[in-house]
């Protein structure tokens, strides 16, 4: 079976079952005697999504031969961290729309989002704990950590129109690409994977993160609002320089940068159609896609340590699919 004919859907349907078992694992945990941290988790939980993270630690244990009853429980801890940095990513961007819904925040106030935020992220280590490994603690403590930071370094960012595609990708990669490593490194530690295995799966994680989050900020750019389920230009107004702004404002005319630093510092969108015509004239949307594909090539490079399997060969597409995808 070759990877380039493998769809997303395929691959979810090879993990039908297991994700069943992972949000029904989600959805026992989020139980509360608290009426609104019920309401708020289920409408957040139940809104969707392509469970990446999850998916990527089961998919890493069945490379890996797993014979544990705990990756279903890792796959929903990460999914939870997940969900709880979004609730708070959503009020500090003010964020009214995420997957083409109403964002937490809009609907039940900020206040009950950031508190439910705590509340999935503090039930989520109740979970890790569970588990009873040192060494999976360690792994979601430190990426928790990272992730944090690279919320802080985003927020420092922000109008920040000299910033390079070297502190855009230290941002990526600590905010959203440090736990798609982890949740692939999860799936090869509650398997009992050698280090070189861990290791080459950790880097997997890692490339597609960091894939997945340069095509999320293209489609912010060439994307369709319906389909990405937000505004197009979303990113500017909240004056988040991604890599097709930098490449743009890199190579725009000397003449105009000025003018394009100060509107876009300013969060200011009547800039937008000149800038995305610039993207474009000046290759800005291709080049990052060239990068993501770089991530991609590298992600399933390091794969090569792993035997021959369907599951291998699911990873290998996951990963083509991440740049691949529109929305």
């Amino acid at each position: 079976m070759s990877s380039s004919n493998v769809t997303f859907a395929d691959v979810r349907a090879a993990f039908a079952q297991d994700m069943q078992s992972v949000d029904a694992c989600i959805r026992q945990n989020l139980h509360s005697e608290v009426v609104l941290v019920n309401q708020i988790a289920e409408y957040i939980v139940g809104n969707g999504g392509k469970r990446l993270r999850p998916l990527l630690t089961l998919m890493a244990a069945r490379a890996c031969n797993n014979q544990s009853p705990y990756h279903y429980t890792l796959a929903a801890v990460v999914e939870m961290i997940h969900t709880s940095t979004l609730l708070h990513d959503d009020v500090v961007d003010e964020s009214g729309m995420r997957r083409g819904k109403e964002t937490a925040n809009a609907m039940f106030g900020n206040a009950a989002a950031v508190l439910v935020g705590d509340f999935l992220y503090s039930r989520s280590f109740q979970m890790m704990v569970s588990v009873g490994s040192m060494r999976v603690q360690e792994i979601l403590a430190d990426a928790t950590n990272l992730i944090a930071e690279g919320e802080v370094l985003q927020l420092m960012n922000i109008g920040d129109t000299d910033i390079t595609v070297a502190d855009y990708l230290q941002v990526i990669q600590y905010k959203t690409a440090k736990l798609f490593e982890a949740s692939a490194r999860l799936g090869a530690v509650v398997a009992g994977a050698t280090d070189d295995v861990e290791q080459a799966l950790a880097k997997y994680g890692m490339h597609l993160g960091t894939a997945f989050q340069i095509v999320d900020d293209v489609l912010d750019y060439s994307g369709n609002a319906g389909d990405i389920g937000k505004n197009v230009g979303d990113d500017l107004s909240e004056g988040k320089l991604t890599l097709p702004v930098i490449y743009a404002l890199q190579r725009a005319p000397e003449a105009e940068i000025p003018a394009l630093k100060e509107a876009i510092g300013a969060g200011n969108l009547d800039i937008m159609p000149r800038l995305m015509a610039l993207m474009q004239e000046t290759g800005a949307i291709a080049s990052a896609r060239e990068v993501a594909d770089g991530e991609v090539t590298a992600a399933i490079a390091a794969l090569a340590v792993l035997p021959d399997s369907d599951t291998k060969t699911h990873l290998a597409a996951l990963a083509r699919i991440a740049v691949d995808r529109q929305s």
